[in-house]
């Protein structure tokens, strides 16, 4: 028996045979299709057009170092990017991930499959741009719903000019990076461009001994001024205002920082990272912060040199790339991770304490603590790997985290009722004050 059967869409006829065997059974064959419209047609005030899907198609490729190709769908800005893969294990705050400038030349592939659905606002904004060299996710939400959004994170990237690709296997590709290593890749929505092209690109393009801070550093000095509104969630009792006078290096610091040295009654004064130590001695502060920054240490001898000057001659305290810096400037040496910390779930115990805090993590260098002095204590470990993630050198008026204490995105648990950092660095100041 042959029955006719017509697609109402697309006018499509074909016919299909069904026949039954000594069984009953019913068997099909194979049918033929017969298009009895054209690819775009008019049917009286309907217009169909069979010449585009009505689902976007993939139109971006990643293409990484050690070969392999990962079709994707592409969201924010066109082009082709080069940059380091790294993925991040947060659940949220990819708005203050994307304005991070610790991400400066990396591709941030997000672990947490489902992107977007919170929008973005301009509150949460961890510097005056976007530095990272492109976003990867897995699902891209299509909708937002936030009562503090304000545009879409599509939209957001095309104003930043950032790239960003969807709709890929990010669980694969993290298995990958945590078997082989950080890769470079390249992401491209060109055509024009050919596998090998871009393959080549991803080869030929290197991260190590690249001098990262510079570029995202502030060009002249500045004084901060808290531009969150009184009721700050931080905001901490007993200083009166500007009670410390801080200089912060700037080798690519974020706001949350700047505002949480604020909540503790600090006048802050940031400064680029090619500010001579002189000049800083100069406005006599009562403590120095060396910040977060992107890259290799080993990459800006310049910063070592200014850390070297400044110590033991005032107060400090070092983040992430801060951290690193006073390692090398105290004589140890830093090295590459395999794919590096970057995440707000990682695990460190404080020894000081005794307790395990879970932090807010962005580095792919660490310090070898064997090549530290005598006399530097390590006061914090990575629970996860051993790494060192805290030195302090209470001879020379130093302490340092390898992990982001403003929690932002993050827990509290660095900064908390129970472990205070930037209380202990206001202390430390505060004894600096009384032995003056």
């Amino acid at each position: 028996m042959a029955i006719r059967v017509m697609d109402l869409v697309s006018g499509a006829s074909f016919n299909c045979f069904h026949f039954k065997n000594a069984k009953g059974y019913v068997k099909s064959r194979d049918f033929s299709i017969r298009c009895s419209v054209p690819l775009s047609s008019t049917h009286g005030a309907a217009t169909i057009d069979l010449g585009e899907r009505p689902w976007k198609v993939s139109d971006a490729r990643l293409v990484l170092e050690d070969g392999s190709i990962w079709r994707a769908k592409s969201f924010g800005a066109s082009g082709t990017q080069v940059g380091e893969v790294v993925f991040n294990t947060s659940l949220t705050g990819y708005q203050e991930i994307l304005t991070d400038p610790s991400y400066a030349g990396q591709f941030v592939l997000m672990t947490n499959p489902h992107i977007g659905n919170t929008g973005v606002n301009f509150d949460d904004e961890e510097a005056r741009q976007c530095f990272l060299a492109g976003l990867v996710i897995r699902s891209l939400s299509i909708s937002t719903s936030n009562w503090r959004c304000k545009q879409t994170l599509g939209d957001y990237l095309i104003e930043r000019n950032i790239m960003g690709i969807y709709d890929v296997d990010t669980r694969a590709i993290t298995r990958r990076l945590r078997e082989d290593g950080s890769l470079i890749g390249v992401l491209s929505t060109e055509k024009s461009k050919s596998d090998d092209e871009l393959l080549e690109m991803s080869r030929s393009w290197d991260i190590v001994g690249v001098d990262l801070i510079s570029g995202v550093s502030c060009k002249s000095p500045y004084e901060w001024v808290d531009r969150t509104d009184s009721e700050w969630e931080f905001k901490s009792g007993g200083y009166s205002s500007k009670t410390f006078h801080v200089v912060a290096y700037d080798f690519g610091i974020k706001s949350n920082i700047l505002r949480r040295l604020a909540s503790y009654g600090c006048k802050i004064t940031v400064v680029p990272s090619t500010w001579a130590a002189s000049e800083t001695l100069k406005l006599k502060p009562d403590g120095v912060l060396f910040s977060n920054g992107p890259g290799d240490p080993s990459a800006v001898p310049y910063a070592v040199e200014t850390v070297k000057q400044l110590l033991g001659k005032v107060p400090v305290f070092g983040i992430c790339m801060g951290h690193q810096l006073l390692g090398q400037a105290l004589g140890g040496k830093t090295f590459k991770m395999k794919f590096g910390h970057h995440g707000g779930n990682h695990p460190v115990r404080n020894f000081r304490n005794n307790r395990v805090e879970i932090s807010a993590q962005n580095h792919n260098y660490a310090i070898d603590p064997a090549s530290l002095p005598e006399g530097v204590e390590v006061t914090h470990i990575n629970l996860n790997d051993g790494s060192c993630a805290g030195l302090a050198f209470p001879k020379l008026k130093i302490m340092s985290l390898q992990y982001h204490p403003e929690a932002s995105p993050g827990p509290h648990d660095s900064d908390s009722v129970f472990v205070s950092v930037f209380g202990d660095f206001i202390e430390m100041m505060k004894q600096e004050k009384r032995n003056g």
